[in-house]
């Protein structure tokens, strides 16, 4: 199914001719007259990008997007606006827009705009689906088996994980095997990689993780 790309603009006219230019391109298209409008109808989680006036009656782009990063944080913003300013356009892009653009613009400035924006979009939502399956592989541990991912991770070697637990460090290596055999995960490293990508540990650096894992463990 082709992208939807959102137009909120309380201007309808531009709104309509924008919507009907970017039709053109193959995109499924909707538009809101404001950012109120907009939070009612929320899309679901689809693959698009959000066309957003700077000044607006009630809500104003940046407002609406300090919103939207919560909201659908998936979905790329690109700012368009009559009444861009260097200030307005520097807040938008700390704040994590796609990119800011000034009234009138061309049709392949536009498009091209768009697509890097759905190209963004894809790789986020890769990244979502890659966490989503990560922490479904997590969530099949025993809670015995959590306990000792947490202490593996973390740097904690067999025997000292065995004596934190109270158990044989023969079974704390069968808990690791079946741990790396539910997480698909080939070493130590692995693990500690995907306990990083879930938050379950801060980032360690390489030489750092090499100390904590010589060759062999």
């Amino acid at each position: 199914m082709e992208p939807f790309i959102h137009i909120i603009d309380d201007d309808a006219s531009f709104r309509t001719a924008l919507g009907r230019l970017v039709e053109t391109y193959g995109f499924r298209v909707s538009g809101y007259q404001s950012g109120e409008d907009f939070l009612v109808q929320l899309p679901e989680s689809e693959a698009g990008c959000i066309l957003l006036d700077l000044r607006m009656p009630g809500l104003s782009g940046p407002e609406l997007q300090d919103r939207l990063a919560q909201a659908v944080p998936l979905l790329p913003v690109v700012f368009l606006t009559g009444q861009g300013t260097i200030a307005a356009s520097v807040q938008a892009m700390k704040a994590g827009a796609d990119d800011f653009l000034e009234k009138p613009i061309s049709s392949k400035t536009l498009r091209d705009v768009i697509d890097r924006a759905l190209a963004h979009n894809e790789t986020k939502r890769a990244g979502r689906d890659q966490l989503q399956a990560l922490q479904a592989k997590l969530s099949n541990l025993t809670p015995r088996e959590m306990q000792v991912f947490d202490l593996v991770v973390r740097g904690r070697r067999n025997k000292q994980v065995a004596y934190d637990l109270n158990t044989s460090e023969r079974t704390i290596k069968a808990h690791r095997h079946n741990i790396m055999e539910k997480l698909d995960a080939a070493s130590i490293a692995e693990m500690v990689s995907i306990a990083e990508r879930l938050g379950r540990v801060q980032w360690i650096r390489p030489e750092t993780r090499a100390a904590f894992f010589p060759k062999g463990q």
